[in-house]
């Protein structure tokens, strides 16, 4: 049996490297910044969702060995100028409170009659400190009135993807795996890397 192919995910994450492990199946080793001691919090202070995949990918991969890739993603709503965008993490007012930021969507929204949304993803593959190649997935949909569902992560309770009548967080997670901005940036990420010797 070939040995797998190791891929390491720049973020401490879990919901996310559980997702791109679910994604890519038993050909790829995956591993994120929590499989090693003393790795630095990157900074991300990009105004873009590039700029940010760029320097996780690259400030991480100076330091370990083998492919690294970052993405960087968000939620952009129409009736809100694109917000939160580069900042979805942190809308609510705490990084990573996934509560607050849905809450204060909600409160953005009330009276908007236009709410339709997508999630992007920006994706950086990079080795050695130098980033190599980026891959943009984005899905369309709309944001529903109210929280609805139990799975995924960030702002999955509130995304109906175009197509569907359900959110994210209710459709589960194998149909988000393939319909989501991550995995359409994950798809030409990997085969990109397929198409290395």
């Amino acid at each position: 049996m070939p040995a797998l192919s190791r891929l390491i995910v720049a973020t401490r994450n879990s919901h996310k490297s559980m997702e791109i492990r679910a994604m890519l199946g038993d050909r790829w080793e995956v591993m994120d910044a929590n499989d090693f001691v003393g790795l630095p919090a990157i900074e991300e202070t990009g105004q873009t969702f590039l700029e940010n995949a760029v320097l996780k990918a690259e400030g991480i991969s100076r330091l370990v060995a083998g492919w690294v890739l970052a993405d960087d993603s968000g939620l952009e709503v129409d009736a809100l100028g694109g917000a939160p965008g580069v900042w979805s993490s942190s809308f609510g007012g705490e990084e990573g409170h996934h509560a607050k930021n849905n809450a204060h969507l909600l409160s953005a929204m009330l009276g908007q009659g236009v709410r339709t949304a997508r999630f992007r993803c920006t994706m950086v593959l990079a080795t050695a400190g130098k980033a190599q190649a980026d891959f943009c997935g984005t899905v369309e949909g709309r944001l529903a009135e109210a929280a609805e569902g139990e799975g995924g992560f960030g702002y999955d309770p509130l995304f109906i993807p175009e197509g569907y009548q359900q959110t994210f967080a209710a459709l589960g997670q194998n149909l988000k795996n393939q319909l989501s901005h991550r995995a359409r940036a994950l798809n030409q990420a990997i085969a990109w890397l397929n198409d290395r010797p």
